[in-house]
């Protein structure tokens, strides 16, 4: 079984059965060092924008990240080379796990020292469209104690602690899992995705 193929089959059973998952490096290293340099860079350079919230896009106190969406046709190298890895596995699950997803959309996401995201679903009001959130970390030697986890919580009423180390990918449904993201002491690196269906009600 290639590298890939084993990637897709782990997703696949680890979704199925708890509806989230954390994948090791499924990008190669030099991929997740591009993003990384590229993402530093744009934020340094201000093409970052404060993020906002909800279908309306309203300012607020909820999260303290910047972003910057990507866009299709007008992607760069690390960009495509990540976009076409997260289609690859969209179409994957999807097929094997009958989502029916039809696209994904994805952004940088970079939080100060002291930022965070207060609790919430990623799905937004009157929209069913998102179905699979995916977050691929860009954070080289991060420490536990630098904080900056996304805390999921779970069904049982626990959570877990995912530390945003370089190169790992978290996947979960996005209509299941409230999660938030808590402050580190460092910037916070990530590109931020969402596969998605075509919403109910949508035309075409």
């Amino acid at each position: 079984m290639t590298t890939r193929s084993h990637e897709f089959t782990s997703a696949t059973r680890a979704l199925a059965v708890d509806g989230w998952c954390v994948l090791p490096h499924p990008l190669p290293l030099e991929q997740t060092r591009a993003l990384a340099g590229e993402c530093a860079a744009m934020h340094d350079a201000r093409q970052l924008l404060p993020a906002r919230t909800g279908a309306d896009r309203a300012d607020s106190s909820l999260r303290g990240d910047s972003t910057y969406w990507f866009h299709s046709g007008a992607m760069s190298a690390p960009q495509q080379a990540f976009a076409d890895h997260m289609d690859e596995l969209r179409v994957t699950l999807s097929r094997r796990l009958m989502l029916g997803l039809v696209d994904c959309e994805s952004h940088y996401a970079v939080y100060r020292p002291g930022a965070g995201y207060a609790r919430h679903l990623d799905c937004l009001r009157d929209d069913d469209a998102r179905v699979l959130s995916a977050v691929f970390y860009l954070n080289d030697a991060w420490q536990e104690a630098d904080g900056g986890a996304l805390r999921l919580y779970l069904a049982d009423g626990s959570y877990r602690d995912v530390y945003p180390h370089a190169g790992s990918l978290l996947l979960f449904l996005s209509a299941q899992f409230e999660h938030e993201v808590l402050p580190a002491t460092r910037d916070r690196m990530s590109v931020a995705c969402w596969m998605r269906q075509r919403a109910i009600g949508a035309n075409g």
